[in-house]
């Protein structure tokens, strides 16, 4: 559905004194690129200082346990597609300082981002693809959305995808992202908490639902400081601004970018109903520059 393009993030460690240690790494970790087709890894890594990055080759990623599935309902296949990889919820085990608390994120090529919370992961099951219908990136078909992008060097589908909630007119998506090129295993309370609303209306229904809302739509694409996707180089607050200057075009622009700019990138959501822009629109103003905190 999506892809992403992330420069490598240079690895500055401060010095640790002598009488603190971290656990031992997991040795499948490599400090620098082996190949280009490495898979970037960082965030809360277990044995590492905070905000380290590491590699793992794809032979690495194949030789861990696998699952096989037929993707149904994947909409970045126009035909059936069987699929083998490595479960999410596996790498976090295997990687992650505190699985528990875990929210794995996917960033992609173009700095599109996908979050898996602990909910997601528990419910849908994502699997990192590693193969498509037994062939490498090279052999998977074009991404369905333009018909000429390659949707490697990794894409993150899910074995079957039923909606885990609904929120007012907007139902659990399906988070399958493609040009997967770096999973950070992060703290879910530290990666949600940067949008939690915020100020004197922060726990009124309506702002609670369009936080929901938007931590898993408007989150994959607009930022909050370093949390979020930068795909859209549209931050927090600025959607903030424009929903407290002009909510009924806010709403409208939700729904339909095009109607209001045709060289809008901004998927539309004809789907969402008054009820369900008046919750984001709420939402969204308690973080306009200048709202009360």
């Amino acid at each position: 559905m999506r892809r992403c393009r992330i420069a490598a993030f240079a690895l500055m460690l401060l010095p640790i004194p002598a009488a603190f240690s971290y656990a031992q790494s997991s040795p499948l970790l490599h400090d620098k690129r082996q190949q280009a087709s490495d898979l970037e890894v960082g965030g809360a890594l277990a044995g590492l200082p905070p905000g380290s990055t590491r590699y793992l080759t794809r032979a690495e990623l194949a030789a861990m346990p696998q699952t096989t599935f037929t993707a149904t309902g994947d909409t970045n296949f126009t035909e059936q597609a069987k699929i083998r990889g490595v479960r999410l919820e596996d790498l976090a085990r295997r990687l992650a300082a505190s699985p528990s608390s875990v929210m794995v994120l996917a960033i992609c090529d173009d700095r599109y981002l996908a979050g898996y919370p602990r909910d997601y992961l528990a419910a849908h099951h994502p699997v990192l693809v590693l193969e498509v219908n037994g062939q490498p990136p090279d052999g998977w078909p074009k991404a369905a959305e333009d018909h000429t992008s390659s949707m490697g060097p990794y894409m993150i589908s899910n074995p079957a995808f039923a909606p885990a909630f609904k929120v007012l007119s907007h139902s659990d998506e399906a988070q399958i992202p493609w040009g997967v090129v770096r999973l950070e295993f992060r703290d879910e309370k530290t990666v949600l908490g940067a949008i939690a609303p915020r100020g004197p209306h922060a726990n009124e229904p309506a702002v609670q639902n369009g936080y929901r809302i938007a931590a898993q739509n408007c989150f994959r694409c607009h930022n909050e400081g370093s949390e979020g996707g930068q795909k859209s180089g549209r931050p927090w607050d600025l959607l903030g601004g424009r929903a407290a200057a002009s909510p009924k075009d806010f709403a409208a622009y939700v729904r339909s970018p095009a109607a209001r700019n045709p060289g809008a990138q901004m998927p539309a959501n004809p789907e969402y109903d008054d009820a369900t822009l008046a919750a984001l629109t709420a939402y969204f103003r308690t973080f306009a520059p200048g709202a009360k905190p």
